[in-house]
């Protein structure tokens, strides 16, 4: 079995993006071409939301399928071949991380929308039509 050295795997990580992905500008692209306006990445909030509208209380995140732990399971019994321990523990704790986030600001009155990589590209316009619902919530209180 082949490993990864931490020199390797640094270079790896650094080109991994964390704002400004590709799921995240076709979603903001989508919003914005609608007519609605959002803050980008803020830090203002706990958890510092990829979309956010701050006076609705809707915090929208894009998330990546691998990093955060969509269908985990399966990915951890047949994707991961080297440095398995680590890269189970790094997505575990980003699982862990992303509750953390959801259940602190739902305590706080927001509404969390999480959308998978492969929704935002594939059924851009369900993710559309729930944030749109998720404005009108908020407009009818």
């Amino acid at each position: 079995m082949e490993f990864v050295t931490t020199e390797e795997r640094s270079r790896i990580m650094k080109r991994i993006k964390s704002k400004d992905t590709l799921i995240e500008l076709s979603l903001r692209k989508l919003l914005w071409a609608h007519g609605y306006r959002y803050r980008k990445n803020y830090n203002k909030i706990y958890g510092k939301p990829d979309i956010c509208f701050p006076s609705y209380k809707i915090a929208i995140f894009c998330d990546s399928s691998f990093w955060h732990g969509r269908e985990f399971e399966q990915i951890k019994c047949k994707r991961l071949k080297q440095n398995r321990s680590y890269w189970i523990e790094k997505v575990e704790k980003n699982i862990k991380r992303d509750l953390s986030v959801n259940n602190y600001l739902v305590d706080n009155g927001w509404i969390v929308l999480r959308f998978w990589d492969i929704e935002i590209m594939d059924k851009e316009e369900y993710c559309l039509n729930q944030i749109i619902d998720s404005i009108k919530l908020r407009k009818l209180k």
